[in-house]
């Protein structure tokens, strides 16, 4: 099967890999691409965190780029983003296997709340509250905007070809802001009709919310918010149970 893959660069190469050794042809096709801030703008009390919160891969490279802090304990959204901490020579990790309201439970569970702020290497437009889940809780949390994710302005022409000419049996759909950027894009270049042949494999209901206005052949939500979950999503489609 032809599927397009519409990660970030940066995050897409796992992706690219597995689909390759379960024989598939990915077409990558990045709806966002990842910028880092020249300058940042720390909040004050940052340097007193007593723990990183990361909801991205990509705020791992961020903060890794910007900070020479790997003593920090780093918990994370899931297990992507702490395999990424992990290269990057951070040594205490811990995955919270979910959504940002599983991560927020953790640093419930695991921090204290009198032990100093929480950082939050983000976005400008970070996914789901994770501030706001915490501050109930008594938390501090200090968001720091490392990196933009700038939204693709249009389909690629190899992209939009293999989506008319209907090779691509499915699209990937990772994160709100892709599946979000997908729907736009499509309606815009007239390519709405087509996917009436494509599986959606998405991440999440948030995600699968973000293309409901678009009619599938199918749509398919990974039974955890995590790669290897889509990526057996993906076998049960091929193999004609899903």
């Amino acid at each position: 099967m032809r599927i397009l893959v519409t990660r970030p660069r940066e995050d897409a190469d796992g992706l690219v890999a597995a689909l390759a050794a379960r024989g598939h042809e990915a077409l990558l096709e990045p709806l966002l691409t990842i910028v880092p801030r020249a300058a940042v703008d720390w909040p004050p009390g940052h340097e007193r965190a007593q723990a990183l919160l990361v909801t991205s891969a990509n705020g791992v490279r961020a903060f890794a780029r910007a900070d020479p802090r790997r003593d920090l304990p780093v918990y994370a959204v899931g297990a992507a983003s702490a395999a990424v901490a992990g290269e990057f020579g951070f040594r205490a990790v811990v995955s919270a296997e979910g959504n940002v309201d599983d991560l927020a439970a953790l640093a419930r569970r695991r921090l204290d709340v009198g032990a100093g702020p929480l950082l939050h290497p983000a976005a400008v437009k970070p996914a789901g509250d994770l501030q706001g889940a915490l501050a109930a809780a008594g938390f501090t949390v200090l968001r720091v905007v490392l990196y933009d994710a700038q939204p693709a302005q249009a389909l690629s022409p190899e992209s939009t070809r293999a989506i008319n000419e209907g090779s691509i049996g499915a699209v990937t759909f990772f994160s709100p802001r892709t599946a979000a950027a997908f729907a736009s894009l499509t309606e815009a270049a007239g390519l709405a009709p087509a996917c009436r042949r494509i599986a959606a494999l998405c991440l999440s209901p948030a995600v699968a919310a973000e293309i409901a206005g678009l009619t599938w052949r199918r749509v398919v939500i990974a039974a955890r918010p995590e790669q290897a979950a889509l990526l057996a999503a993906l076998d049960d489609l091929a193999a004609g149970g899903a």
